[in-house]
């Protein structure tokens, strides 16, 4: 198995995780468990410096994959490839703006910015799986289900 493969499974995994902790975060603070909020959005803070240091040494080492699935699905890969990326990039600064805020304790404008912050880290941790299972699930022989079934 491709090094690089196995970093962008890895990856996903992490986004994936990320989705799940920040939705339980959430559903902490909704019912007032101030600690048990703060420790997972720590949690799920230091997941995403991880994704980001494992992308950034992927991209270095092995540079990008290029989807080679059908024309149909490409673009369907693409565009939602673009939002992701617009939505990480955007979300980034908002999240460790709002952990500041969070740490400081200075709630009314940590909920703030969290209203914007909160939906598009979301997206982006659900979006970045979908990517990869359309990457290599969808757009790259020999991988996703094809790997897995054929010996």
């Amino acid at each position: 198995m491709e090094t690089a493969f196995v970093m962008a499974s890895i990856n996903a995994l992490i986004n994936a995780t990320s989705a799940v902790v920040i939705v339980r975060a959430r559903r902490f603070i909704r019912n007032k468990n101030v600690p048990a909020h703060r420790r997972l959005m720590i949690i799920a803070t230091v997941l995403q410096g991880v994704f980001l240091a494992l992308y950034l040494i992927k991209a270095y080492l092995f540079g990008t994959t290029l989807f080679e699935g059908s024309a149909a699905v490409r673009v369907l890969y693409l565009a939602l490839l673009a939002v992701h990326v617009g939505a990480a990039t955007v979300s980034a600064p908002l999240v460790v703006y709002a952990l500041v805020l969070g740490l400081q304790r200075r709630f009314g404008r940590h909920r703030a910015v969290v209203r914007w912050a909160y939906p598009l880290w979301l997206f982006v941790s659900v979006s970045g799986p979908l990517t990869y299972l359309m990457l290599y699930g969808l757009g790259r022989p020999g991988y996703g289900l094809q790997a897995m079934l054929v010996p």
